[in-house]
C-alpha cells in the first residue's frame, strides 16, 4: 500500500481509516520537516532571550504564571506528560489509538507547535512499526484539548506507559525497544505541544463516522428488502418528488432506492392489484430520513476534515513573516485546542443516527406484527403459538434504541470548570465522540436485525423474487444466519451479521 505523506493538510475520512485499520504506512513530506525546524529555532530563540512564554518556559492551566528556571525546563516537560496521564477506563480499540497518532502527526506538521523534528518522526516510526500506546478512554472534558488521552500517548514516546505490540500488550519502552525504536527526551514546549489538541476525539468520532457513512447505505438495502416484502411500493421514491425538495441526501438516498428495487417479480405481481394509495412513514419516507441523516454525516465529514489539518495547541509558534503570520514572528496563545466545533457535530450526528436506528426497528415490527404484515405469518413463524419466531428480536431493537435515545442526549452542553477556574469552559467533546460510537454500534446490530428478518420474510413471498440486487443481498445473508425453522437463540446470529457487515460483507451495496 502507497504511504500516505503527511504534511499537515486536512487528511480524509478514508485516508485515516486507511492508516488506522488497514495499517497503511505514513510518510512526513520534507516540506513539514523544513516548516517543523523553523518552529523550533523559534523556540530556542525565546530560551535564549531570557523570555517568557506559555508552556516553554512556565507551569501549566491555574500555574501559567508560576516562572520555571532554565535548568528545570526538561523536567517541567516530563512531569506534566506524567501528571496528566490520568485516564481510565477501557483502553481505545487499536485503530482508534492509530488514528490518534497519525492525526498528531500531521497536525504537527503544519509547524505551529514549536518542536524538534525527531517528536514527529517518532510517531510515524511507531505507526509504520505497529507500536500502540494503550490509551484509556475516560478523562477528557475537551478543552485544553485531550489532555489526559495525548499524555498516554506521549508516554510511550517517552519510553514509558503501556503499548500494543504484535497482538501484545506490554511496558511502552519495551514496545519501542522491540520495534527498533528508540524513545524520546522532550525539549521544552515538546510534551505541551503532545499533549494540547483534539485528536483523541477526533480519532473516535472519525472512525464512528466511516461507519456510520456505511450504515446510511446499508439501511437504503434492509429497508427496501422490507419495502418489497411488505409487498410495497416504490412509488413515493419517484425522482420528480425528490426534485420539487432538492436536498441532496433526499435525492441520493431516493435513486438509491428505486436502484435496490428494479427488477422484482414481487413489485410487478402486485403492481396491478395493489388497492393501497401509499405505505405506512418508516416505508414511504425512507428517502426524506435516511436522506437528511445523509446531509447530517456530510456535516460533520467536512467539521472532521477540517479538524484534521488544524493546529490545536497551545501557544501556537509562528516563525517568521509568512502568510500565516504576515506581522512576523510570534508565539501567541489562543484556544484553538477546544473541541467545540467536534462536540456539537458528534451530538447531530448522534441525534440522527438515533433517528435511522428508530425508523429501522419500526420497520422490523411491521414485518412481525400480524396486524400489519399481510400475508406474512406472525412473528414470521413457520409455526406461529407454537413458535415465537422473532418476536425477541423486535424487543431486543427496541431495547437498543433506548440505549441510543439516552446516548442521544447531548454533552455539549454539560461544561464543568476544571484547572483551579483557568478552563472554566470546556467542550466535553471525547465524551460526545464516545456516545457517538455506542450508537454506532447499537445500529449495526438493528440493521442487522432487520436484515434478518426481511430475509426471512421475503422467502415466504417464493416462488416469486425480489430484485437483483435484493436477491444477491438476501444470498448474502444465508450464509452468514440460517433461515428460522424452529426457535433456537439468535443472539449469535445477530452478533455474527452485524460483525460480517461492520468488515465489509455489504459492502457492494454501501460503498458510495
Amino acid at each position: 500500500m502507497k504511504s500516505l505523506l503527511l504534511n499537515g493538510d486536512p487528511l480524509t475520512v478514508a485516508e485515516i481509516e486507511s492508516v488506522a485499520a488497514q495499517g497503511r504506512p505514513v510518510d512526513l513530506a520534507p516540506s513539514a520537516l523544513d516548516r517543523i525546524a523553523a518552529s523550533r529555532q523559534a523556540i530556542d530563540a525565546i530560551l535564549a532571550a531570557g523570555h517568557t512564554v506559555y508552556g516553554v518556559n512556565t507551569g501549566f492551566g491555574r500555574l501559567s504564571d508560576v516562572r520555571v528556571p532554565p535548568e528545570s525546563i526538561e523536567q517541567l516537560q516530563v512531569n506534566l506528560v506524567r501528571s496528566h496521564a490520568g485516564g481510565l477506563g477501557n483502553p481505545l480499540s487499536e485503530p482508534e489509538s492509530r488514528a490518534m497518532l497519525l492525526l498528531r502527526a500531521n497536525v504537527l506538521a503544519k509547524g505551529f507547535s514549536g518542536i524538534r523534528p525527531e517528536v514527529v518522526q517518532l510517531l510515524t516510526a511507531m505507526l509504520n512499526a505497529g507500536v500502540t500506546p494503550v490509551i484509556p478512554e475516560k478523562g477528557s472534558v475537551g478543552a485544553s484539548g485531550d489532555l489526559a488521552p495525548l499524555a498516554h500517548l506521549a508516554l510511550v514516546a517517552i519510553g514509558e506507559g503501556e503499548a500494543f505490540y504484535r497482538g501484545e500488550r506490554m511496558a511502552g519502552g519495551e514496545a519501542l525497544r522491540r520495534a527498533g525504536l528508540q524513545p524520546i527526551a522532550l525539549h521544552a514546549k515538546e510534551g505541551l505541544a503532545l499533549l494540547n489538541g483534539t485528536q483523541a476525539m477526533t480519532a473516535v468520532g472519525v472512525l464512528a463516522i466511516a461507519r456510520a457513512r456505511r450504515l446510511v447505505r446499508l439501511a437504503d438495502l434492509s429497508g427496501a428488502m422490507t419495502l418489497d416484502a411488505l409487498m410495497g411500493t416504490p412509488a413515493a421514491f419517484d425522482p420528480r418528488i425528490q426534485q420539487a425538495r432538492p436536498h441532496a441526501g433526499q435525492g441520493s438516498a431516493a435513486a438509491h432506492l428505486v436502484d435496490l428495487l428494479a427488477g422484482s417479480q414481487i413489485r410487478e405481481f402486485h403492481r396491478e392489484h395493489d388497492t393501497r394509495v401509499q405505505d405506512a412513514y418508516c416505508l414511504r419516507c425512507m428517502p426524506q430520513v435516511h436522506g437528511a441523516v445523509r446531509d447530517v454525516l456530510e456535516h460533520v465529514t467536512a467539521v472532521l476534515t477540517v479538524e484534521s489539518g488544524s493546529a490545536t495547541d497551545n501557544p501556537l509558534v509562528f516563525p517568521g513573516r509568512s502568510s500565516a503570520a504576515p506581522q512576523g514572528g510570534a508565539v501567541i496563545s489562543g484556544g484553538n485546542f477546544h473541541g467545540a466545533p467536534l462536540s456539537y457535530a458528534f451530538d447531530y450526528a448522534a441525534i440522527a443516527l438515533t433517528d435511522l436506528a428508530g425508523i429501522t426497528e419500526r420497520r422490523v415490527d411491521r414485518l412481525l406484527n400480524p396486524d400489519e404484515n399481510e400475508g406474512l405469518p406472525p412473528f414470521l413463524s413457520p409455526h406461529a403459538g407454537l413458535s415465537s419466531g422473532f418476536m425477541m428480536a423486535q424487543i431486543v431493537a427496541a431495547a437498543l434504541i433506548n440505549e441510543c435515545q439516552v446516548l442521544a442526549a447531548p454533552a455539549s452542553t454539560g461544561s464543568i470548570p476544571t484547572s483551579g477556574g483557568k478552563e472554566d469552559h470546556v467542550s466535553m467533546g471525547m465524551t460526545s465522540a464516545l456516545k457517538l460510537r455506542g450508537i454506532v454500534d447499537n445500529l449495526e446490530r438493528i440493521l442487522a436485525i432487520e436484515l434478518m428478518c426481511a430475509a426471512q420474510a421475503l422467502e415466504f413471498r417464493l416462488p416469486l423474487v425480489s430484485s437483483p440486487h435484493l436477491q444477491s443481498a438476501l444470498a448474502v445473508v444465508r450464509r452468514l444466519v440460517r433461515r428460522l425453522e424452529e426457535d433456537r437463540v439468535l443472539a449469535g446470529d445477530v452478533d455474527n451479521l452485524a460483525a460480517a457487515l461492520r468488515a465489509g460483507a455489504f459492502n457492494s451495496w454501501c460503498e458510495e
